[in-house]
This record gives structure tokens, sequence and C-alpha cells, in this order.
């Protein structure tokens, strides 16, 4: 055992919770990840000394899951854990959550070349004097390594046929498009739709679709209308379906409901073949009928015969096993039910050639038929017996 020392480069000494790890990393990290990151706060602040078992029997854990949190914070540039020329860990250093906006501006910055002029960072990133406070921890010198952890609808195909590039966007430019009038009007209202302040990531993503994407902003509107309507708040999730629609050519707000009523004449076809009912379709599946619509091109009657089958073969709605049918037929190249049929004729002859084949090659198959057999005609025999 070794003490190890946990301290910070925070000036704060209280404890509170970052806005920027709030609204850039609590939500894409795992619940029990996030309760070690707050209690390590806790202790930091209170100056109070913790061990890893303490910390497992705490939050009911293994100490294994107290070193794969700190890992993935480490991972995400939040913490730092430090080592002897041992391998042992002795110290936890917790570092200023960073905004994504504020790392893509630095990384810009350097690729300017010394005579241009820098704009201000889109977050002020510099680093804070560094402040440390030291606790006892005792933990074992053995390390272990990290573990690691969209998804949204219309995500499957964009992803396949595109790479997402994006501009950087400096904090004047963000500046510019929050003091517009008619932008400040919309983020008002994109506001009152997820209830909740956006953050600057969410800014740049709705610059993004109105600078790059050239949606209006009844365009915008709608989208954000439509996913909340489905039960969608999140940004993230929105910009999946910008991506979609721009690459569908989707560009007014007809455009945009024509699309979806579509779209939602497929789902429900789905959950009617499934004999689903009472629910929506988890993101997950929506994924699903949206590779097999957008990345397969395959009609409603296609798709409907292939959950005819999964529940044929599985007595449940199985969206994973369908899928597998589905992949099966895109492979075979099938575009319309007759070329289902086909293939079924083909695999059915298959099948029942490969069946005589077994059947010719069963005696053989033993060990003592390894012989010449006797091919004596009995009903000959009888005859000359009855005859004598």
């Amino acid at each position: 055992m070794t003490d190890i020392t946990l301290h910070t480069k925070s000036k704060s000494m209280v404890t509170c919770v970052s806005n920027t790890f709030i609204d850039e990393y609590m939500a894409d990290a795992n619940g029990e990840f996030v309760k070690i990151y707050l209690y390590l706060l806790r202790c930091i602040n209170a100056a109070e000394s913790f061990s890893f078992s303490r910390m497992a029997d705490k939050f009911d854990h293994t100490e294994k899951d107290i070193k794969r949190a700190l890992k993935y914070w480490e991972k995400k540039h939040l913490l730092q854990l430090e080592y002897n020329s041992k391998e042992q860990l002795t110290g936890i250093c917790l570092c200023e959550p960073v905004s994504a906006v504020a790392e893509a501006s630095e990384q810009t910055m350097k690729s300017k070349t010394a005579d241009e002029p820098h704009p201000a960072s889109a977050i002020d990133g510099t680093n804070a004097t560094m402040h440390t406070t030291s606790v006892t921890v005792s933990a074992p010198a053995k390390e272990v390594p990290a573990d690691t952890t969209a998804s949204a609808v219309n995500a499957a195909s964009v992803a396949a046929s595109t790479v997402d590039i994006r501009p950087s966007y400096t904090k004047d430019q963000i500046l510019s498009f929050q003091n517009d009038e008619a932008s400040s009007d919309l983020l008002f209202i994109i506001e009152r739709y997820i209830g909740h302040p956006l953050s600057i990531k969410d800014y740049e993503t709705i610059l993004y679709w109105s600078d790059e994407l050239k949606f209006s902003a009844d365009l915008i509107e709608y989208l954000v209308e439509s996913c909340v309507d489905n039960g969608h708040k999140s940004i993230r999730y929105m910009d999946k379906i910008a991506l979609s629609w721009s690459a569908s050519s989707i560009r007014t707000v007809e455009d945009a409901r024509r699309s979806s009523s579509a779209y939602k004449q497929t789902h429900y076809g789905v959950m009617k073949a499934f004999g689903i009912s009472g629910r929506k379709l988890a993101e997950y599946e929506l994924e699903l009928v949206d590779k097999w619509t957008s990345q397969f091109g395959f009609t409603l009657d296609i798709i409907s015969e292939a959950c005819k089958r999964t529940l044929q073969a599985t007595n449940q709605p199985s969206f994973q096993y369908a899928d597998t049918i589905l992949e099966n037929w895109h492979k075979c190249n099938i575009h319309h039910l007759d070329d289902i049929a086909v293939l079924d004729s083909a695999y059915k002859k298959s099948k029942a050639s490969a069946s005589r084949n077994v059947t010719v090659n069963k005696t053989a198959a033993n060990r003592f038929n390894n012989f010449s057999q006797r091919t004596y005609n009995f009903e000959q025999l009888e005859k000359q017996l009855l005859n004598n």
C-alpha cells in the first residue's frame, strides 16, 4: 500500500460542479462513473482521507469498478492519475473541465500562421494556477486497464456515406449569431422546447445548421419541434436528423413534413408487422428501421415479410433477427417480393440435394459397414425353398 495524494487545478475550494461538466461530459458518462467523480470533488474539498476499499463499500462496487471509473475520467482529461517509479498510484489530480469548443478553437489557432491575427477562443481555455490539496488514500499498486463505453434516427446511412467535418467557430462568430435578432428569437424558442439553457456546444451545432447546412429558421424550428414531440430533447439527436435531412436535400418545412410522414408510415408498418402496441420504438430500433429503408433501400412490404419470418422463427419481435434476414437479402440483391420467392426456391432445392447426399452416404459412416455387403435376393430364395 502507498499514500496517494488527491489535488486539483481548480481555484474553487467548495464542492461545486462545473457547468461544462454538466453540459458536455455528464450526459455521455455511465451514471456510476458520475457518482465517483462527484465523490472525488466532495473528498478533495473536505480534505478527508479515503481509500479504494472505502469508496467501493460506500457505493457497493468492487475496487475494479472504482479504478475503471477513474480511468474513464482520465481518458476524458478530467483527472490525471500519477504514479511513482514502481508504477504505484500516488496521486489523483482533478483538472478543470474544458469545453470541446475551446479545444477545437485552440487547434485552429495553432494551425494558423504567426502573422495572422488570432481570434479569441470560443471559451476561455487558459489553464488555472494549480492548487494542491492532499488527502491520504490507500490503494493497491496493481493497475487495472480501462474499459470504454446514437445514436439517433437516420444516422446509419449518413455515417456510412459521409465524414462529418465541421468548421471551428470563434467566440465572435457565436456571439454574432446569438445577438442577431432572428437567431436570438430562434434560440429562445429552442430553449423553451428543450427545457434548459443551451450550451456553447449547442450554439455551435445550431450555427452549423444555419451556416453550413443552409437551414432556414423555420426549418430549424420545425426540426426541434418534431424531435421534442417524439420524446427526444437532445441537440445531438436533432443533429443526426439535420444531417439526414441535408443528405436527402430537404430544404423547406414542407419537404420535411413529407419526409416525416413517409418515415412515420414505415415505423407504424413495422410495429404492425411485429404486433407492437402501447409503446414507441426505441432508438436502436429506429436506427435499424432507418438502415433497412435508407441504406438497404427496402420497401415496407419486404421489411414486413422479414418481420413475419422473424415471428415464425423466434415467436417474438426481434429486430436483431429481422436485421440478419434483411442483411442477407441485401447481399443477394433482393428488390421485390418475387425475388424472395426465387431465393426461397433455390434454397429449398439446395437443401433437398444436400439431404439426398446425406442419405446416400449414411451407411458408409458406420465402421461395421466398411466391407462389401452380401446382395441376396430373399424373395428368390424363398421361391426356391417352396419349389423344393
